[in-house]
């Protein structure tokens, strides 16, 4: 095991002669939950969480990337786990698999990290009336990161 971890030691870019970077969890969730909205027909989060999140969101002027995800981050490796409704009609075996591989795409160029693995529950359906909401969720969410990177 040993073995294992100095091969990962000296194969991870976040590990290198000259030192050491630490991804933090926040950030790993943050990736993963906007790579899990990328995928048409998904929303993150899904059922209740959507609602009291949206409605937190609004009070307190967060951000609702990371709801839906959690994470564990280690020094070289992360596992994530993933809630979320998909939309009626939208095979779910189907967008589940798309969104796994988006999220591992994203956190693996991004972060330099090795995902171990994406674990999805879907605990919700998207009905079409419910469609004008998640556009004009994402059209907020779009224009509060624009504002953000704005001040900065």
């Amino acid at each position: 095991m040993s073995e294992q971890w100095a091969h990962q030691q000296q194969s991870s870019p976040l590990q290198t002669e000259r030192g050491s970077t630490r991804i933090e969890d926040n950030v790993v969730a943050k990736i993963a939950g906007i790579a899990g909205q990328e995928v048409e027909g998904v929303q993150m989060g899904g059922g209740t969480a959507r609602a009291i999140g949206g409605f937190l969101d609004s009070v307190t002027g967060g951000g609702g990337e990371t709801r839906g995800v959690a994470v564990e981050v280690g020094e070289v490796e992360a596992a994530i786990d993933l809630t979320m409704a998909v939309e009626y009609g939208k095979p779910i075996p189907q967008v589940s698999e798309a969104v796994r591989r988006n999220v591992i795409n994203r956190i693996e160029n991004l972060t330099g990290l090795q995902i171990t693995h994406v674990n999805i529950t879907v605990n919700d359906v998207l009905l079409p009336e419910e469609r004008p909401q998640l556009e004009r969720q994402r059209e907020v969410e779009q224009q509060a990161q624009q504002q953000g990177q704005r001040v900065r």
